[in-house]
């Protein structure tokens, strides 16, 4: 207020009034569906490949061994660094795919491989003693048991992915992107911009995360009732 240069801060009352000239205007909801579906595409395949990739290196250590160089690459590089080389590699188009699969990889792994390994041994003898099948031994034995691990993972990598995600959208500038939006708001010094589109990109990543614990919460009661 007593500055009183909107390009250096501006009020939040400014803010949120920007905010509400943006939301009747297609490009608006276009930007956020764009980022929405490649964010949560990249969230889906390395929560995927990282149960998959957990459950391989709980089963066979040669495969845990083949892996354990590559995902200290991806843990101990920068962020910056790999959208990079994506953009000399890729286009930028899908870029938030990519860098959101990174992201979400390793701590769907690792979360999970403890998981796994933290299984009762009680209960893995009592199961190959009275030769229960793998699938039920799975259902029965290890989801109980691993979804707590699950559950924390998700919860650490859905903020991780969209903070990435996003990041590579500043960088990559792919049409009709929020991080276009952002790079946009920035070479003009659209400060109001800048403040109302990062208050969208909390909300959303908020709301997305509370929807999918919440769904993942319906899943494990259905597991429970069966």
């Amino acid at each position: 207020m007593a500055i009183d240069q909107r390009i250096i801060l501006v009020s939040p009352l400014r803010v949120l009034a920007r905010l509400t000239e943006l939301i009747p205007t297609l490009d608006f909801w276009g930007a956020i569906w764009y980022s929405l579906v490649r964010i949560t595409a990249g969230f889906l395949l390395g929560t995927a490949a990282g149960v998959v990739l957990a459950a391989l290196s709980a089963r066979f250590r040669r495969v845990e061994e083949l892996l354990a160089p590559a995902l200290l690459a991806i843990k101990s590089i920068p962020v910056a660094s790999f959208i990079i080389l994506a953009l000399i590699l890729f286009s930028s188009r899908n870029l938030a795919v990519l860098i959101s699969f990174l992201i979400v990889l390793p701590v769907l792994y690792t979360n999970l491989l403890s998981g796994i390994r933290a299984a009762d041994p009680q209960l893995l003898e009592m199961a190959r003693v009275f030769r229960i099948p793998t699938l039920r031994s799975i259902r029965y034995v290890y989801l109980p048991q691993v979804l707590p691990y699950f559950r924390s993972a998700c919860g650490s990598a859905l903020g991780l992915c969209w903070k990435s995600g996003i990041a590579a959208e500043v960088i990559g500038m792919p049409d009709g992107s929020i991080g276009e939006q952002l790079q946009q708001a920035k070479i003009y010094l659209n400060t109001p911009d800048l403040f109302a589109w990062t208050l969208v990109i909390v909300l959303v990543s908020l709301v997305f995360e509370k929807v999918f614990l919440i769904l993942l919460k319906w899943g494990e009661r259905a597991l429970e009732r069966m």
